[in-house]
């Protein structure tokens, strides 16, 4: 149920709602929109008495939520959630575009990257300090150095970074150098994380698992904004189907559907979804043309040697023109 406060209503009647909530043996969680705030109730089983709510002070009227993800719902927060780090809006109309290696595997390799892909329009840098491989003998990053590298990109190029946290234990690593947490696909249903990942001061990038369900992925972003982090960009990076022709199949439909279903930004991840470089522009331009908020690409200087993906990864020039070829179809 979502308890809709009137426009004016102070801090300290959305707080008394808050706690009548709480002694009916339930949770409050205030969801601040443009012109009023909303407080969602959490844990019950079942419909709520509304009664001892609409007595209250301040409260206009009490709607019952029909999905079972409350908080990223559009029932509860209509207006659409725009994500805010430094001077990049993720979900405000523009397509920002995170690019850079798989891996981070020096700090030349990632310094050479990410000169080009800013000079080419990107503004987040991404790169892995921590990789799940499917594989144990597979490169599985450097750590905490990977990290460091990062810490000096950003350093450098003014550039964000967002990297993976893959456990409970990186988490806090990643929240010390990053600018937005990765949750992985395939920890994507990984709960205990989820929760940490909640209580994160930093934006949380969730990417949709293997062969997750649209109501899956949100559920999962219900894990991390039950615990408090409102900060959520969620991502379609392919689905696994019976095709072979592709590394995953991308579900553009996603696009559309979450955005009917949530509130919450969506980008998209070509370059998981084929898992051939020369797939990706095709498949940039698509998710642009069915609404994505953003891009999350691989990009090497020298894919032939990286230590993982290089398949996928597109060359520095490659990457140059697909920004190009973006801006021109968003027209």
């Amino acid at each position: 149920m979502l308890v809709v406060m009137k426009n004016d209503a102070t801090k300290e009647q959305v707080q008394a709602v808050i706690e009548e909530i709480e002694k009916m043996g339930f949770r409050g969680i205030p969801m601040p929109g443009a012109e009023r705030t909303a407080v969602c109730i959490v844990g019950n089983k079942g419909p709520v008495d509304d009664y001892r709510l609409l007595m209250l002070d301040g409260v206009k009227e009490a709607i019952p939520v029909t999905k079972p993800f409350k908080l990223v719902s559009k029932e509860t927060k209509p207006e659409s959630t725009v994500i805010i780090i430094g001077n990049v809006k993720i979900g405000a109309g523009e397509i920002v575009v995170m690019a850079g290696p798989c891996a981070v595997e020096s700090e030349k390799q990632c310094l050479t990257i990410a000169q080009s892909v800013k000079k080419s329009g990107a503004k987040i840098f991404r790169g892995g300090a921590f990789k799940p491989r499917t594989s144990p003998y597979s490169f599985q990053g450097l750590g905490e150095d990977g990290l460091k590298i990062l810490a000096r990109v950003r350093q450098e190029t003014g550039l964000l970074i967002v990297t993976e946290a893959t456990d409970n234990a990186s988490i806090d690593l990643v929240e010390q150098y990053a600018d937005i947490i990765q949750i992985g696909a395939r920890n994507m249903q990984n709960y205990s994380l989820l929760r940490r990942a909640g209580q994160a001061s930093k934006p949380i990038l969730l990417k949709r698992g293997l062969a997750a369900t649209i109501d899956e992925l949100l559920m999962s972003a219900e894990y991390i904004m039950s615990e408090g982090n409102h900060q959520i960009i969620l991502c379609e990076r392919g689905i696994r189907t019976f095709t072979n022709t592709t590394r995953n199949t991308l579900d553009l439909s996603a696009i559309p559907s979450i955005k009917e279903l949530s509130h919450l930004p969506i980008i998209v991840d070509p370059s998981h979804a084929a898992g051939r470089r020369e797939f990706v522009i095709p498949l940039s331009k698509a998710a642009v043309a069915v609404g994505a908020d953003g891009l999350i690409v691989e990009v090497h200087n020298d894919p032939a040697h990286a230590l993982s993906d290089g398949a996928q990864s597109l060359y520095l020039e490659q990457f140059a023109q697909l920004m190009i070829e973006i801006k021109q179809y968003r027209k």
